[in-house]
């Protein structure tokens, strides 16, 4: 519970990936990749119910032994790769209102985002609190500036590649741009219980560290998740 909200918390994590085969439940720093957030949200203390939505057996023994509630398997549908993370989140909280339960918010908690801190869950729950936000969606600054991206042609040309007006400027002259960094999707159950959206005139922003975002899709974003958390345990 925050501020005498009850909250739902929703980690999504099925077994197929073709990135990171078995990702979920790989073992990151000698723990399971989904136990860092099952963990952090327990230690946050806001969740009145805290559920893994999975298709796979093995996953949930292991969501059961961090901390985490189990109550059913994912249908096959919404365990393929192109199944919708909001299509997930409606079919649990579909789940449990048939079952008599409904809460004031709804933590959308991905487990490839390792780096998220109890206080991160905290803090995107005051904002929205603080705000009187419909939802909230984290992010964190980017680490490449968009504006020196752009598309190629297929004779690879760079003619127009950049705008001149930012020709010789400066990293520090650039406004600062942020990215999707995955870690939480936060709203009331009552904003998005039939939205197929986070996005509305009331969604706001809860910014993130860079060290704390990493998203873990490749064997490189394993590796840095890991070295980060060594990083971490060695000067901790």
């Amino acid at each position: 519970m925050y501020a005498d909200r009850t909250v739902l918390g929703v980690i999504p994590a099925r077994t197929g990936s073709k990135g990171l085969p078995g990702k979920n439940i790989r073992l990151l720093a000698g723990k399971p990749l989904l136990a860092y957030t099952v963990e952090a949200a327990r230690r946050s203390g806001v969740f009145d119910c805290l559920l893994v939505s999975t298709d796979g057996e093995e996953i949930a023994r292991v969501a059961r032994e961090a901390g985490a509630e189990v109550p059913f398997l994912r249908p096959q549908e919404l365990a393929t790769d192109t199944a919708k993370g909001m299509d997930v989140l409606h079919h649990a909280m579909q789940w449990l209102e048939k079952r008599g339960r409904r809460f004031d918010l709804v933590m959308y908690l991905q487990p490839t985002s390792p780096l998220r801190g109890c206080e991160d869950i905290v803090g995107a729950c005051r904002l929205l609190v603080e705000r009187k936000a419909d939802a909230v969606v984290s992010v964190c600054e980017a680490e490449h500036h968009p504006w020196w991206s752009n598309t190629l042609p297929p004779d690879l040309c760079m003619k127009d590649f950049l705008k001149p007006e930012i020709m010789g400027k400066q990293r520090q002259e650039l406004p600062v741009f942020y990215r999707l960094n995955g870690a939480i999707y936060l709203a009331w159950w009552d904003f998005i219980r039939h939205r197929d959206s986070w996005f509305g005139p009331r969604t706001y922003a809860y910014v993130m560290a860079r060290e704390r975002s990493v998203d873990i899709d490749t064997v490189m974003d394993f590796l840095l998740a890991e070295t980060i958390i060594r990083a971490s345990l060695n000067h901790g």
